[in-house]
């Protein structure tokens, strides 16, 4: 109702500017100025009467969209700036829905991995509870030794858990500080393993060195390192004894390298392409880590401690390839994995050296 009554006024403007230009005309001007002025007007009104059903029908679709579902598709105006905002409504619509529907997304992950994150944590909280009462029970002080020492480990586990997710959190905000220098990728390979030098030694695997001491790439050596020993470390846990892991760093006028292969079992096809997503494990995982928990005696007790003195992360969260992944990601490289083609499994990281 509004835009008609404009219209009337627009129109009543321009009948009386018309009315005093014809009145200032000359007379024998006059009867071809007055229809001039008819034309115009009648012009003016239709022009005006093809936009305002225009956006109306703009309007209606807006409408639809707010409250009557999604709709992305808008009129067609053909040409004009009235079919210009009908295509800018129509990308603002798009993106709206896109960002929906990626919000309904991050909604859904993040209440799974809240699930998860519950799970993993009451996991070892609960069997803590239970050790309690026995440690209190237990006459011999050799028994409350070692479950006091395995109460430890498991503390040791939630709190390595909550340390590596809010790394994660940190990355996925993009409130994670890394440095820019340039760092040496083969010593970088020789701190990232130094740490795992006992666990290594206790699973009898050997640690094999092939690197190019001039690759080098720019980046965080300190969260590349941690990147790098997640890797190794999930490599141990799935490497029979006796078994070894290879490093291999190269660079060419691309990329500076890394490959970690081990002489494992390798990757089944199914958890290939699960690897990295947060607490997956995959099916042998899970089968190694029932018969952990089946045989905890005291063997198995002091080689746990002696593992967890050696600073290596505990086994079981699924949490260690993704936060390698989410560090190396953030530095721009990139982190695949795959099976070697002599068996066993191997993690190819890559740092480019042009960005394109």
């Amino acid at each position: 109702m509004g835009s008609y009554s404009t219209l009337v006024k627009q129109t009543l403007a321009l009948l009386a500017g018309g009315a005093l230009l014809i009145w200032a005309a000359p007379r024998e001007a006059k009867v071809w100025m007055f229809a001039l002025l008819l034309f115009a007007a009648a012009f003016f009104i239709v022009v005006s009467l093809v936009r305002h059903r225009q956006i109306a029908r703009l309007a209606e679709e807006v409408d639809e969209v707010l409250h009557s579902g999604r709709r992305v598709g808008f009129s067609n105006c053909r040409e004009g700036d009235v079919a210009i905002l009908s295509n800018e409504l129509a990308k603002m619509v798009s993106r709206l829905a896109r960002t929906r529907d990626q919000l309904e997304h991050e909604r859904n992950a993040l209440s799974d991995s809240l699930a998860d994150i519950s799970h993993q944590i009451r996991t070892p909280l609960t069997a803590a509870g239970l050790m309690l009462p026995a440690i209190e029970r237990a006459d011999d002080p050799r028994e409350r030794i070692r479950a006091t020492r395995e109460l430890e480990i498991l503390l040791e586990r939630v709190a390595w858990l909550v340390t590596a997710l809010l790394k994660i959190a940190k990355v996925d905000a993009g409130a994670m500080h890394f440095e820019t220098s340039t760092v040496n990728s083969a010593e970088l390979a020789r701190a990232a393993t130094m740490p795992l030098g006992t666990a290594l030694d206790l699973h009898d695997i050997d640690l094999i060195f092939d690197l190019d001491e001039e690759a080098t790439f720019t980046g965080d050596a300190m969260w590349s390192a941690e990147a790098l020993e997640n890797i190794v470390k999930n490599c141990m846990e799935h490497t029979p004894t006796g078994g070894s892991i290879t490093i291999q760093v190269t660079e060419n006028a691309i990329s500076s390298n890394i490959r970690v292969r081990d002489t494992g079992p390798g990757i089944s096809e199914e958890d290939l392409p699960h690897i990295f997503e947060r607490f997956y494990r995959g099916h042998d995982r899970v089968l190694h880590e029932s018969h952990d928990s089946r045989d905890s005696n005291a063997d198995d007790a002091s080689q746990n401690a002696a593992f967890s003195d050696s600073s290596a992360q505990p086994l079981g969260f699924g949490i260690g390839l993704s936060l390698a992944q989410a560090l190396i990601s953030a530095q721009g490289g990139t982190l695949r994995a795959c099976n070697a083609h002599g068996g066993g499994a191997q993690f190819d990281i890559a740092f480019p050296k042009v960005v394109v």
